[in-house]
Parts: structure tokens; C-alpha cells; sequence
């Protein structure tokens, strides 16, 4: 950036001093002068163009530095809740297919996703809505339902993917009213716990109130008993640790 705000002053300097003799030198012939201005405006001309071509040449990057950053991030066991992915919606589905289980088509299609492929595509959609990974989100669904078999104290007709407002006991936490308004409540509740951003949707979440917000911005922090503060989304050993076992099989090691 320094080195092309340079070569532009020199460039500019240049094209005055061009001016300035061939104007001193014509003794103020009219047919010159205009000619030592057009020069001076296409030489002005090229330097904002290859000014433009560094400019274009510098965002590609920063882009690309700020992705090298985010897999750094990744590769050194912290995984990001926040930021955009590589992770495609047909990963997402391959990894469920892969598990062996059947998808819960019956129960699903009440809720609006009656095949896999939309759910995952539901995903994608509402993480990308807030700024949520979207593996973040499928793993961890994968991981509580037990690949949408459930079993648990939740049942498949809730719509609660991740075990939201179930405190054990036998309490069966939230419903809601479709599988999309589920999903939803899901990721803003992440987006609590990994941010303290707001909201790019209406909350949905009726617990997102009592989360300490951005008291878990990685993947693993989401268990309590490895978070640094000592909260978090479950207090099972490895909580987060398991969900990020489950992305990395997922992106395929």
C-alpha cells in the first residue's frame, strides 16, 4: 500500500513538471499548452488505473488473509461458532446419510422439511442469517438427537434440535411450531453464547436472555466444565469436544 501511494506522488509530480516547462517553454502558445494538458490527463488517466489494478489486487488479499486467519484459528483446537464456511449443505447431508440412519421424513414434513435435504438447506440458511457456522449447528443436532432418533427427554414433534430448556428430570423443554422456527432458536441461542452481537432476526429464542453472551465464542467452550468461566450449553465432559469431533468427520478429517 505504501510502495503505490508512492509511485502515484511520483507519477503525479512528474506529469506537473511536464506542464510546467512545455507551458514556460511555449511563452504561452495556446496549441502547445493544450497539448502538454492532455498529456498531463492521460498520464493522470494510467496512474488511477493502475492504482485501480493494485486496489483490486490488495482486497483479494485480505480476503484471502482474513480465511487464512479463520482455518489458523480452526487448526490451533479453537473452533469458531462465528464466521462464514466452507462446510456445503451436501456435506451436511452426506454426513447424515453416512451415519446409517433413516431420516425421520414422517414426523419432519409436519414441520416443513421432509427430507434431509431441505433440513440441512434450513440450516444453512438460518446460520448464514446470524453469522453461525452452519456444521456448528448440524453437529450439534446430530450429537443431542442422536441423528434425529431422539430417545431423550425431548420428542421429534417439539422441533427443539438441541435439547433447549431440557434440565433433566424428565423435562421436556421447548416446542415450537415448525422445524424452521426450531432451528432458529437453536442458532441464536449459539449466537448468545459465542457473541455479544445482536440479533439479525426477530428472537425466537425464548431463553437467549439468560445466557451470558460471548462467554463461548469456540465450539469447545460450549461445555461447561472446559469453559474458562464455567458456563456454557451442557455440563457433560467434552460437550464441545464431541461436536467438533463430529464437524471434522464431517469436512471429511
Amino acid at each position: 500500500m505504501k510502495r503505490k501511494k508512492e509511485r502515484l506522488k511520483l507519477y503525479m509530480e512528474a506529469g506537473l513538471a511536464v506542464l510546467l516547462v512545455i507551458g514556460l517553454a511555449a511563452g504561452g502558445r495556446a496549441g502547445l499548452f493544450e497539448k502538454a494538458v492532455n498529456a498531463s490527463e492521460e498520464l493522470t488517466q494510467t496512474v488511477q488505473e493502475d492504482a485501480g489494478t493494485d486496489s483490486g489486487s490488495e482486497a483479494e488479499n485480505s480476503a484471502a488473509d482474513a480465511s487464512a486467519g479463520a482455518e489458523e484459528a480452526i487448526a490451533d483446537g479453537q473452533y469458531p461458532i462465528m464466521g462464514s464456511s466452507s462446510v456445503t449443505t451436501q456435506e451436511m447431508v452426506d454426513y447424515f446419510n453416512a451415519s446409517g440412519e433413516t431420516y425421520p421424513s414422517e414426523a419432519l414434513s409436519q414441520g416443513g422439511a421432509d427430507s434431509i435435504e431441505t433440513f440441512c438447506q434450513m440450516y444453512y440458511d438460518e446460520a448464514c442469517a446470524e453469522g453461525v457456522r452452519p456444521e456448528v449447528a448440524f453437529a450439534q443436532t446430530m450429537k443431542e438427537t442422536g441423528f434425529l432418533q431422539y430417545g431423550g427427554d425431548a420428542s421429534i414433534e417439539q422441533f427443539n434440535f438441541a435439547g433447549l430448556g431440557t434440565t433433566g428430570g424428565g423435562v421436556p423443554g421447548n416446542s415450537y411450531p415448525d422445524v424452521r422456527t426450531g432451528i432458529r432458536a437453536q442458532i441464536q441461542h449459539l449466537k448468545a453464547y459465542a457473541t455479544t452481537d445482536a440479533l439479525a432476526q426477530e428472537c425466537v429464542d425464548d431463553r437467549y436472555e439468560y445466557v451470558k453472551k460471548g462467554s463461548a465464542p469456540y465450539v469447545e467452550w460450549l461445555g461447561q466444565q472446559e469453559n474458562p468461566e464455567g458456563v456454557g450449553w451442557a455440563t457433560g465432559d467434552n460437550y464441545g469436544y464431541d461436536i467438533v469431533s463430529m464437524i471434522r468427520e464431517m469436512r471429511g478429517g
